[in-house]
């Protein structure tokens, strides 16, 4: 087999490596301890993380020098786990009022495989594997992540529940285990020493698709599961806030992949499932969860685009149609809605007019929902050119919403309000 890791330079002896993914080395940083700290957000472990792409400055490495962390968290089922990310201090001042201030990046979908994970894809850039098994992991977060440092924000990302770290599955899509994931890494990043942030600093979410969905599930866990963390805003970009409409609309698009890695992380979550599950899968659909849960998202794409679920399965039945004939299923799939909770501080909701992948309709209905609950939303619509491909539906708004969105929550950290539109949302699109 062949494999090849492409990336900047790392200075430093080779890390130590605990497993394989598709041929790529996974360092033992990313091996949890047997045993985990008592608190939430508590730091486990750190080391410092080589960037890919950083330039040299005057007073440091440009846009900022990086942490990898490992924290703890908790699950779905009330389980202590540990998670990774990574910290990222700017070079740039910050130039706005009080303490510098702390932007939570969740991730878009990065796959399921622990080499897909963001943290090492700030390390690489780019994770290319050739051979029995072939990967492709891009790390198209250090745009919205580099933004952020640009404007004097810090910015830590979290890996999520089992995407790196080698001892589970990651649990895709999973409301609680993305939530917790995403507010114990703002606690785990003002743990760490040496670093510019206080107590007192304000606190953001950033996330667009999967991250959308992971923030605005934070969002709502914060006055419950994480109140001592200072949630000023949040923007959440085309969140995946009702799985069964998201279910149906990406099933035979290019990223079809994505509902293997939600059922693998549905059973995780609830053994009861599997047996459930099995009843329906064919062999081959079996087979395709099974190499699924190892990819990455070039590999689901290359590996599996417009395939439909329907191959997946011994009477030719979708995953949708499934779910809906499943009580079991169904209750869980609805559980993972988000919109039936009041949101903490300010969250901007953007979502494309054309985005018929992850369906602007739901996320539209989520932060409607929002309003009538008392939430403080702005409801941002985005207007790009329709496109035939689902996929480029998708991510046509993440670019061209990226730099309002990264100063929206710039000025939201800043002390500038941000006025609700809930009183004239039924009469945006």
């Amino acid at each position: 087999m062949l494999t090849a890791v492409l990336a900047g330079v790392v200075v430093g002896p080779s890390p130590a490596i605990a497993d394989t993914s598709r041929g790529i080395e996974i360092p033992s940083f990313y091996t949890p301890p047997a045993t985990l700290p008592a608190a939430n957000g508590a730091l486990i472990r750190s080391e410092p993380l080589p960037l890919a792409l950083s330039l040299p400055g005057i007073d440091g490495t440009l846009p900022g020098t990086a942490t990898r962390i490992m924290y703890r968290t908790t699950d779905t089922g009330g389980q202590a786990v540990a998670v990774t990310g990574a910290y990222l201090e700017p070079s740039a001042a910050w130039r706005g009022p009080g303490p510098r201030p702390l932007v939570v990046l969740a991730p878009g979908t990065m796959g399921q495989g622990d080499q897909c994970s963001t943290s090492l894809a700030l390390q690489y850039g780019l994770i290319f594997g050739v051979g029995d098994q072939t990967t492709v992991s891009i790390g198209y977060e250090v745009l919205a992540i580099y933004q952020l440092l640009a404007k004097g924000l810090a910015v830590v990302q979290t890996d999520y529940l089992g995407l790196g770290t080698t001892d589970r599955l990651h649990t895709y899509v999973n409301r609680v285990d993305e939530g917790h994931a995403v507010l114990d890494a703002a606690r785990a990043a003002k743990a760490l020493p040496g670093t510019s942030l206080t107590a007192a600093s304000g606190v953001g979410l950033y996330g667009y698709s999967q991250g959308g969905g992971a923030v605005a599930s934070a969002a709502e866990l914060q006055s419950s599961y994480a109140p001592d963390v200072r949630l000023t805003a949040t923007y959440s970009g085309a969140p995946p806030a009702d799985l069964a409409a998201v279910t149906a609309a990406i099933d035979g698009t290019e990223l079809v992949g994505a509902l293997g890695w939600s059922v693998n992380g549905f059973r995780q979550t609830d053994p009861s499932l599997s047996t459930l599950v099995d009843k329906y899968l064919s062999d081959a659909g079996k087979a395709t969860l099974t190499d699924l849960s190892t990819m990455c998202v070039g590999d689901a794409i290359f590996g599996y685009a417009l395939q439909r679920t329907t191959s997946w399965t011994k009477n030719g039945k979708s995953l949708a149609d499934i779910i809906k004939a499943e009580p079991q299923l169904k209750a869980f799939v609805d559980e993972q809605t988000i919109g039936n909770r009041k949101p903490a501080g300010v969250v901007r909701v953007a979502t494309g007019l054309f985005d018929n992948l992850v369906p602007h309709a739901q996320a539209r209905t989520m932060a409607a929902d929002w309003c009538k609950l008392g939430g403080d939303v702005v409801y941002a619509p985005v207007t790009v050119p329709w496109l035939v491909d689902p996929l480029l539906n998708h991510f046509g708004p993440l670019l061209a919403d990226q730099a309002t969105a990264v100063d929206w929550l710039y000025q939201r950290l800043a002390g500038k309000p941000a006025d609700s539109n809930c009183a004239i949302l039924p009469l945006l699109p």
